[in-house]
């Protein structure tokens, strides 16, 4: 978990900087949210369920397998890339082998869409659990609600995953929302939970007993991570206009990498030794995946239409 953690955060740091630099045009971070976005796809069965994850999901999608290359391909907008062959903005994740459902820009939608993928698991008798994320801002959506009330009807074996990172954009929680965003999930029948996202093994804890009760047939839980956006909404974003610098300093001070790695370290786990090599390690992935995927080629164009409309036996569009 502790590598998959800093193997996000290092890709994620390259992306700002390659953005920075005018390499690629946009890129939008989930800094901070590492920890509780490993631990949660470490709870869940990566043969047999299926994830829809939100924008700011690298370190989840990092765990469930795909590469870093792959998500440089995405950056650089180029055609191998697997997501959506360059067509999408960054963080908008689709990997069919790593039953990871493709997302779409408008927030939210993913939220029906998991309850459905849990109707077809529990229609067809199959071990299947559906993991969906979002921001707390979706939890305000039309998407959310429908999707927890029909999830809870039905008693679906799925994960609703809140990450709770303080801001909607521009918009503080508390101008969000009077309550507890876990606390919602009591109206709809199933249970809520609100775990701190700096918390790496009290985290996993909480989702490895969600995906047990919806094995069990006991129906959906709701997860809210409470965590907090470090960087601003995205490179486009200038988030000193809404918050204070001193504010995000002292969420910086709350990182969980670093107190997993004293915890690692206290119990025998880590050295500076593993420390050094695993960075060194990593840095040469991320070099590497750079530069494969600056070099490589942009989609065809003669392909632009490939996957919007129904095609013949030989490729062409209908």
């Amino acid at each position: 978990m502790y590598e998959k953690m800093i193997l996000a955060r290092k890709f994620d740091e390259r992306g700002q900087l390659l953005q920075r630099a005018g390499k690629v045009n946009f890129h939008i971070s989930g800094i901070n949210q590492e920890p509780s976005q490993v631990a949660m796809a470490f709870a869940m069965d990566l043969k047999n369920d299926w994830f829809l994850p939100y924008y700011r999901d690298y370190a989840f999608v990092l765990s469930l397998g795909m590469t870093v290359k792959e998500l440089m391909l995405s950056l650089f907008a180029k055609g191998e890339d697997p997501n959506s062959a360059g067509r999408q903005m960054p963080g908008h994740f689709g990997a069919k082998r790593l039953r990871i459902v493709t997302g779409s820009s408008p927030v939210t939608t993913q939220v029906p869409h998991a309850a459905g993928f849990a109707l077809a698991a529990k229609m067809r008798g199959e071990r299947s659990v559906s993991l969906v994320s979002f921001g707390e801002g979706s939890s305000n959506q039309g998407d959310f609600h429908e999707g927890c009330n029909f999830a809870g009807v039905m008693k679906l074996p799925v994960i609703f995953v809140c990450q709770n990172n303080g801001y909607a954009i521009s918009v503080p929680l508390s101008k969000q929302t009077a309550g507890r965003i876990s606390d919602r999930a009591l109206g709809y029948g199933f249970p809520g939970v609100q775990v701190d996202g700096n918390d790496v093994l009290e985290t996993y804890r909480v989702f490895k007993e969600a995906h047990d009760r919806a094995l069990a047939g006991e129906g959906p839980t709701l997860v809210e991570i409470v965590t907090y956006r470090v960087t601003p909404h995205s490179t486009s974003d200038n988030d000193l206009v809404y918050r204070t610098k001193e504010e995000v300093e002292i969420h910086k001070a709350k990182d969980g990498i670093p107190a997993y790695r004293r915890y690692l370290t206290e119990a025998g786990l880590w050295s500076e030794e593993q420390e050094q090599e695993l960075q060194a390690r990593i840095r040469e992935e991320i070099d590497e995946a750079t530069e494969y995927g600056e070099r490589a080629p942009f989609q065809a164009v003669e392909d632009a239409f490939r996957h919007v409309y129904a095609e013949t036996a030989n490729g062409e569009a209908i």
